[in-house]
């Protein structure tokens, strides 16, 4: 072995571009697949562990207390199956008074009375402070956005006591936004008592509620006020990440897929431009074996390089995508938990050299079988007859000689030819699946923001302390649309309400004024027209088991509402849904707008008029669309990946050229001894790559199509979301036209600088005998 290592070791020196070349094909494949393997696994694993550590509750279920007793809720809760539980505790949800805004607070609170952070099920992590103990203390659910300076703030209820922060604590499971010892909780006047379960099965949600109603089966009918599976609240937060998996996953395949088609060619290059070494070897004593495992130890030492640099750059850009992917006003435990799993570092070290040496075993099996003096006797260039026929015909044709002569180089070689192509596929493949799933994106991105240009949000923090606007609603409003440049402008006021017959909250969105259509983020049926309909989301009509047509109750202190769904638009939070302003008033009479939108005419600087708001109430911020930050990270990620694909696939163009100059040395002699000029030995070669260029984009493309078609559904069913058609039908004639150069671009882009370093050799260079 120390023989064939020192002799790999010296193949290693000599051919520094084959190994520059499996080096960076290695690293960027590596990168690609860890990148992606790593966000597959982050899309549960960070939850499950913060979950375990926890020990969340498997469902958390609110009771109806004027139905049902704290006793027969411990009786219930004893039936086969209950692997723990905690509670009862006793539940309200109270009103805050507008300053808790300030806050960061809803407009209401769910508070449980509770004796302390831990138990059995569902372990606080009181990271600020003291528990509540007595009158008039309160902790906050909370996990970021709060500092230890902020205990003490007092928060004092429209309807109740004023009552004082003690202590921050975060709770995954979202049981409560508040909690305050169990003496307190009766001056909040509480309607509901919640139990917290953890189950011997909690695979799937049939499961679940299927021991749930075993637990429910003997109280009494519609005790049972909700429940919320543990599940449901995983799926939301790793929804982020599932969105991302599949398009990092399919680059990474192409990646590999590339890497391995480039090592095959590069070693099968190296035989056949090695013969003469082969014959050496094995003249010396080498055994088969011992030249076969020069060549992979050959191909191992950059493929093990590239392999270690490439995990360690995939970690690098993983880090920052994963926080990214797990953002979110209590996400904040995620960041110790979101981390690359150590597995994918194994595979990645593991199995990518392992795919290199598989690659690289069918060629060097080829120098296994040569005899010693047929190695030395072969030469490199190709076998005598080879392809020419196809010259024949070729030099037949209209076409420029040098071009014939180069459109018939790729038959002289192909296997290396179909290896090359094969790599150009890849990488037109690649381009057009990233155009088109940028196109998606951008659309995604710019959905809904032809109806405004600017949102003026009403309400202005400095130093801690917020200024309100000096007009009144329906004089900024006036103010708004007087503004140069203003064409429509729309009002817009949220309120929290609650589902009836469950203590989940839903953000009721209304709009007044202008109203303009919002037909780019339809999915189905149709936009408001009248009171006591809604227009909800995708995420919310699935996690709700509602469709177009169904009716729900919303409620809100002592009103509510009955309304009706009549379209679903494209919304991946699953608590909005957007009702007219008469429908908002029924449950929220003295909702004001929170923001204004405005649409301004056609060539309108936004920026302009955003500061024209700004300065005509120092009560307004008013703020210009752009585009959201998810639609940025995922197409400069995929034009990140696109774009080393691409160069990836363009070396392997770039070798091909480098062996098939270096095999036809004594050809290109010939042919310059005969007239042939620089330009016209570079017109030749780079012919015969744009020929494989050209097929590869008739392949590619197609392919590239059907990728985008089945990877961009996966990331919409990711996040609940449905997509309109005009966002995934996004091939048309120019675009295609555009697509059907990419191919030929990367094999020129490969093969010019290989081609005027051949055009540039001397016919004495050429001719010379080695």
């Amino acid at each position: 072995m120390r023989a064939v290592w020192r002799a790999a070791r010296a193949a290693v020196r000599r051919r520094r571009l084959q190994t520059l070349v499996i080096g960076l094909v290695t690293l960027t494949s590596t990168a690609a697949i860890v990148v992606a393997l790593g966000l597959v696994d982050a899309a549960s694993s960070p939850f499950d562990k913060a979950f375990g550590a926890q020990r969340g509750p498997h469902v958390v279920a609110a009771f109806d207390a004027a139905k049902v007793s704290d006793g027969q809720l411990r009786r219930a809760a004893r039936q086969p199956g209950v692997a723990a539980t905690a509670g009862p505790f006793a539940q309200a949800t109270v009103e805050l008074p507008r300053e808790a805004m300030g806050y960061g607070l809803g407009s209401e609170l769910t508070v449980v009375g509770r004796s302390g952070p831990g138990g059995p099920v569902d372990r606080l992590d009181l990271w600020a402070g003291r528990w509540a103990t007595g009158p008039g203390e309160v902790v906050l659910n909370r996990q970021s956005g709060w500092t230890e300076d902020d205990l003490g703030k007092r928060l004092r209820l429209p309807s109740g006591p004023t009552l004082t922060i003690v202590g921050f604590a975060f709770d995954l499971s979202l049981t409560a936004d508040a909690w305050v010892s169990p003496g307190q909780i009766e001056a909040l006047h509480p309607t509901a008592t919640q139990m917290l379960f953890r189950f011997d099965d909690a695979s799937s949600d049939r499961r679940l509620g299927s021991q749930l109603n075993a637990v429910t089966e003997e109280l009494p009918t519609g005790a049972l006020a909700g429940s919320r599976s543990y599940l449901t609240l995983k799926d939301q937060i790793g929804s982020a990440a599932r969105a991302y998996a599949p398009y990092l996953l399919a680059f990474g395949v192409l990646g590999v897929a590339v890497a391995v088609l480039i090592v095959a060619n590069v070693v099968s290059g190296a035989v056949i431009s090695g013969f003469r070494h082969i014959g050496i070897l094995k003249a010396l004593g080498f055994t088969p074996g011992q030249v076969v495992a020069v060549y992979l130890v050959m191909i191992s030492v950059p493929a093990v390089l590239g392999c270690v640099l490439g995990t360690v750059a995939g970690n690098l850009a993983a880090r920052p995508l994963l926080q990214f992917a797990f953002t979110g006003p209590d996400a904040g435990v995620f960041h110790n938990s979101v981390s690359l799993a150590p597995w994918v570092n194994v595979l990645a070290l593991a199995g990518m050299p392992a795919v290199c040496l598989l690659a690289a075993l069918a060629p060097s099996v080829r120098a296994h079988r040569l005899s010693a003096a047929r190695a030395i006797s072969a030469g490199s260039a190709p076998r005598a007859g080879r392809a020419l026929g196809v010259q024949r015909r070729l030099a037949g044709s209209r076409l420029p000689r040098s071009v014939s002569l180069g459109l018939g180089l790729p038959f002289a070689r192909p296997g290396r030819s179909a290896l090359t192509l094969a790599a150009v596929v890849l990488g037109v493949t690649t381009v057009t699946f990233a155009t088109g799933l940028a196109t998606t994106m951008d659309r995604f991105g710019n959905a809904g923001r032809d109806a405004y240009q600017v949102t003026v949000y009403v309400g202005k923090y400095h130093d801690g302390k917020e200024i309100r606007p000096v007009h009144d609603d329906l004089a900024l409003h006036s103010l708004l649309r007087s503004l140069p440049d203003a064409r429509e402008v729309t009002a817009r006021a949220n309120t929290e309400v609650r589902l009836a017959g469950s203590t989940e909250k839903l953000w009721l969105e209304a709009r007044r004024g202008d109203n303009p259509p919002m037909g780019s983020v339809l999915t189905k049926g149709r936009w408001l027209r009248g009171t006591g309909e809604v227009v909800a989301g995708s995420a919310f009509l699935r996690g709700h088991g509602l469709d177009v047509g169904d009716r729900f109750r919303m409620e809100k202190g002592d009103r509510d509402a009955d309304v009706v769904v009549v379209g679903e638009y494209m919304e991946t939070n699953a608590r909005v849904v957007v009702a007219d302003w008469a429908t908002m008033r029924t449950v929220a009479p003295a909702e004001n707008p929170i923001a204004y939108h405005v649409k301004l005419r056609d060539g309108a600087d936004a920026g302009a008029y955003a500061r024209a708001a700004a300065a005509a109430d120092p009560g307004l911020s008013p703020s210009a669309t752009g585009a959201d930050s998810v639609t940025r990270t995922i197409i400069g990620s995929a034009t990140a990946l696109t774009l080393l694909l691409a160069a990836v696939a363009s070396l392997g163009v770039f070798n091909t050229v480098v062996l098939n100059t270096r095999d036809r040395r004594r050809d290109l002699g010939m042919l310059k001894s005969i007239g042939m000029t620089p330009r016209q030995v570079t017109v030749m070669t780079v012919a015969s790559m744009a020929l494989l260029g050209a097929l590869g984009s008739l392949l590619g493309i197609p392919l590239g199509m059907a990728g985008h078609q089945v990877v961009v559904p996966h990331m919409a069913d990711a996040v609940d979301l449905t997509l309109p058609s005009y966002m995934t039908d996004v091939w048309n004639a120019p675009a295609l036209a555009a697509l059907a150069v990419a191919g030929v671009v990367i094999a020129v882009m490969g093969a010019y600088v290989p081609a005027r370093r051949a055009a540039r050799l001397t016919i004495a260079q050429v001719l010379h005998n080695e």
